[in-house]
């Protein structure tokens, strides 16, 4: 039997950070990765249930044929593996782990090094809703198609200061990352990764030369997009998959979480 799902031809593992603290729109009853908005149908569409924003995440990991995620959490924030389990309201295999040292992104997802070293990673943040839903599928299928090492959805973007904007050729080709800058003329984000075992190493080999060095501080934070930009510039080959009908809304700010419950609740 064939398919055309990229997952079933090796092992895809998702990567879900979850170690924010929700500042922006604290304080909250709970991780703000278990906000509701909108709402989804329990037992056979009989029964209407709040349905979290971690959810929407999760769902289209598994609409790419992705079983297998980590999620990743400061300590103190047991409510996410309460409610989640084993992950078998999505027929999913979920796992937690704790993260270790507060100093950014790439720390932080280094915590699943152990179990995901051989494996494509699927990188998507739990507290961002986005389309289409099919992302993880078309950035996949680059990644096995073109071989690279590193594959970004990209969503357009018209606040260049709050995002990580990429430069890329017409072919796909990323040609640079500009992390958070306001005067900034390009239009696209990247919002989810994947990537090789390659690249994995890289992070990891990485971290160990900075705690090395001892270049360690909460206050200079490592972002994702500078290991990233490193990459490039070290020759691995990072491509961009412009998403079609692309939305992205990140409700650890107070107007977008506005927008997206009063959204999501239109919908239902």
């Amino acid at each position: 039997m064939t398919t055309n799902n990229p997952a079933i031809k090796r092992q895809v593992i998702g990567l879900i950070p979850a170690g924010g603290q929700g500042t922006r729109i604290s304080p909250l009853p709970l991780s703000k990765e278990l906000y509701p908005i909108g709402f989804r149908f329990l037992e056979n569409n009989t029964k209407l249930r709040p349905k979290v924003v971690g959810h929407y995440l999760l769902e289209k990991m598994q609409s790419a044929g992705i079983d297998k995620a980590y999620f990743i959490l400061r300590p103190g924030k047991w409510d996410i593996p309460a409610y989640f389990g084993d992950g078998a309201m999505l027929s999913m295999n979920l796992g937690y782990l704790i993260m270790n040292l507060p100093y950014g992104v790439p720390y932080t997802l280094d915590q699943a090094y152990p179990f995901v070293q051989d494996a494509v990673v699927a990188l998507g943040f739990p507290d961002i809703l986005f389309e289409p839903e099919d992302a993880f599928n078309r950035v996949l299928t680059r990644l096995d198609n073109n071989g690279a090492d590193i594959v970004l959805g990209l969503f357009p973007c018209s606040q260049p200061e709050k995002a990580g904007m990429v430069d890329f050729n017409e072919s796909g080709k990323v040609l640079k990352i500009i992390e958070k800058v306001k005067d900034c003329t390009l239009s696209h984000m990247w919002g989810i990764a994947v990537w090789s075992p390659r690249f994995t190493k890289f992070i990891h080999e990485l971290l160990i030369n900075l705690k090395t060095q001892g270049n360690l501080s909460e206050e200079s934070e490592l972002r994702l997009s500078d290991v990233m930009q490193l990459a490039i510039d070290e020759g691995m080959q990072v491509e961009a998959e412009v998403l079609p009908g692309a939305s992205y809304i990140d409700i650890g700010t107070p107007d977008d979480l506005v927008k997206a419950v009063r959204e999501f609740a239109a919908n239902c």
